[in-house]
């Protein structure tokens, strides 16, 4: 039997650099997207560069962690010191200095309590601005000309303002289509706010006098785009008044503060909206 010596001895032999390159390419062909949950650790805001630097630990184990700027910039949810997420990314590694990362291209909370934790930290910061104060409220109008409605465009919520609508009061409707969930859906929501309050009174679109923004019902993750700051801001800024109606009664999301009233369904806004 041959000695180990000698098994070892017919090994190839390897360069530094050679083997280094070999690592890189196994690793990165066996785990090149992955989903990591982690607590994100050591970060300080955005590096000089735009980029974001930071770590993703458990109890075993850390793994470094990179955000490019652009793609910092798209994130719907951005770096906290301490949250629990859920990172999708790619391996990448260092042969120079055999080490790897992963290069974050989204973000999002791990699990219900850690979406419940964010709601309760923003809903505070932005309650500590003021913008959920009552004399901030503005009354919706008795009897408005134009109504706008925020919302998706497809399915039972349109359906359900327009019809109570046309039942209880006929009114002009203007509808700005959004989405409302997933990616992009907040910065969607907060230019149609936007876009409503930019129409000049008198002009060739009339103006609504009052605002919906609404959607169904769905698990805190579907209504997050209605608990972003684009979103929120949008709302406190418009001069126009606003109902928000987004999800089930039992269901809580930050317009539902800030805006001027809250309905507990989309029906229910319509119904706000127009006399009896």
């Amino acid at each position: 039997m041959p000695s180990s010596a000698v098994l070892v001895a017919n090994q190839p032999e390897w360069s530094v650099g050679d083997l280094a390159s070999a690592l890189k390419r196994t690793l990165e062909d066996a785990f090149g997207h992955v989903r990591l949950r982690g607590e994100i650790s050591g970060f300080r805001g955005q590096h000089g560069s735009g980029h974001a630097y930071f770590s993703l630990k458990d109890g075993n184990a850390r793994i470094d962690a990179v955000v490019w700027k652009g793609t910092f910039n798209r994130l719907r949810q951005k770096p906290q010191e301490g949250l629990e997420v859920v990172a999708t990314g790619k391996i990448t590694t260092f042969p120079g200095k055999s080490s790897y990362q992963i290069v974050i291209e989204s973000l999002e909370p791990a699990g219900v309590g850690a979406w419940m934790a964010l709601l309760e930290e923003r809903k505070r910061a932005l309650a500590a601005e003021g913008l959920f104060a009552a004399e901030h409220k503005r009354a919706i109008p008795f009897l408005p000309q134009v109504v706008g409605v925020v919302t998706s465009p497809t399915g039972a919520v349109i359906r359900d303002i327009l019809h109570r609508l046309e039942d209880r009061f006929p009114r002009p409707v203007l509808v700005w289509p959004v989405r409302v969930q997933g990616d992009g859906a907040a910065d969607e929501i907060a230019a149609a706010i936007r876009g409503f309050n930019a129409l000049p009174p008198g002009g060739p679109i009339p103006r609504p006098d009052v605002l919906i923004v609404a959607r169904g019902g769905g698990s805190i993750e579907d209504l997050w785009a209605f608990n972003e700051e684009a979103v929120v801001r949008a709302a406190f800024e418009s001069r126009i008044p606003l109902i928000s109606a987004v999800g089930h009664e039992t269901d809580t999301t930050l317009i539902d503060f800030v805006s001027d009233r809250r309905a507990p369904t989309p029906t229910g806004a319509a119904e706000m909206a127009v006399p009896v």
